[in-house]
């Protein structure tokens, strides 16, 4: 029996690269994904401009904007996200039946009977990424092991 071929796959700050990417004029500027602080909000993402700040998920979003008065707060757009996360997917399926979403920017893709680039797991999941970005401007990380956790 020949090892399992598994890749990870999670979205590089899914929900604020997707709000650079809608709002050219937010890419490089420290964003967050967040509800307003009178409302409690609290961050659901970063982008890796407010992150240098040391900002991160589930802080308040009262004590990101004190790390970095300049951050652009944009509000959460949840059915975009899906809409997206769906379009992701899709690319998914085209190269196995065995997707397992984690959540709406993670899943794990068993590869290990594909028939796609000589069955190298590490080729399918560049050629995953590449097609990713291709479709929705979206940049991914991946992972490659013979098991879920390594991956």
């Amino acid at each position: 029996m020949s090892p399992r071929k598994i890749i990870h796959i999670d979205m590089d700050a899914f929900y604020a690269s997707v709000e650079q990417r809608d709002h050219p004029e937010w890419r490089g500027k420290p964003l967050i994904v967040a509800r307003a602080a009178e409302e409690r909000g609290v961050v659901a993402a970063a982008s890796y401009e407010a992150r240098r700040y040391g900002i991160h998920s589930a802080m308040s979003t009262h004590r990101a904007q004190q790390r970095c008065p300049q951050l652009i707060l944009a509000p959460p757009r949840f059915a975009v996200y899906r809409a997206v996360s769906l379009q992701i997917r899709a690319l998914m399926l085209a190269i196995t039946d065995t997707v397992e979403p984690l959540s709406l920017d993670e899943a794990y893709l068993d590869v290990s009977d594909s028939p796609h680039e000589n069955g190298s797991a590490t080729r399918i999941a560049e050629r995953l990424r590449a097609e990713i970005f291709a479709a929705t401007g979206l940049t991914a990380s991946a992972g490659v092991s013979y098991n879920k956790m390594l991956a």
